[in-house]
């Protein structure tokens, strides 16, 4: 390149940035002025607060009228507690009536992979909802020194079985 030709490109540029510089300070912009902004930041009234939110689907309470609602909740809350006692039905009655408490059962097949450690058979003992705790079922397996004995396999374990009868069907 020659000197010519860089002093034509350096004057080039110079000008480009010039025309830049004056079209974004002296253009005009589709951004607020400093009165739009000054109109969009004042302060709204309560009402007109109000009137916005609600427009928008939400519902707006006094702190005093949450309270009521909230106290006219509990109540009905508590009347759906307490059944009502009517004398008359107690003397025509004589004989309660014996409720029957259903007992869920749960029954599952416990698949135990090799690698599986005894809390990791907790856990999933857990997870089927025939144990409590996975810590309860490892802590009594460490006592009976039963750790190392996990073999892989699958067993049939249930909700009714004591934690003996499951230790004592996984470790055969």
């Amino acid at each position: 390149m020659t000197s010519k030709t860089m002093q034509s490109f350096a004057s080039g540029l110079l000008v480009a940035a010039g025309v830049c510089a004056a079209v974004y300070f002296f253009g005009t912009s589709d951004a607020p002025t400093t009165q739009a902004q000054a109109q969009v930041k004042e302060k709204m009234t309560a009402e007109e607060m109000i009137a916005s939110l609600g427009a928008d689907g939400f519902v707006i309470h006094t702190e005093e009228q949450w309270h009521e609602q909230v106290a006219a909740f509990q109540a009905e809350v508590e009347a759906a507690e307490q059944p009502e006692v009517v004398e008359e039905a107690k003397e025509e009655e004589p004989e309660k009536e014996q409720e029957v408490k259903e007992v869920i059962i749960y029954r599952t097949l416990l698949t135990v992979s090799p690698g599986m450690t005894s809390i990791d058979v907790g856990e999933a003992l857990v997870r089927a909802e025939i144990t409590d705790s996975a810590m309860t079922f490892f802590k009594e397996v460490e006592k009976r020194g039963l750790a190392n004995s996990l073999r892989p396999g699958t067993f049939e374990v249930d909700s009714e079985m004591s934690l003996d009868q499951v230790i004592s069907t996984i470790f055969k």
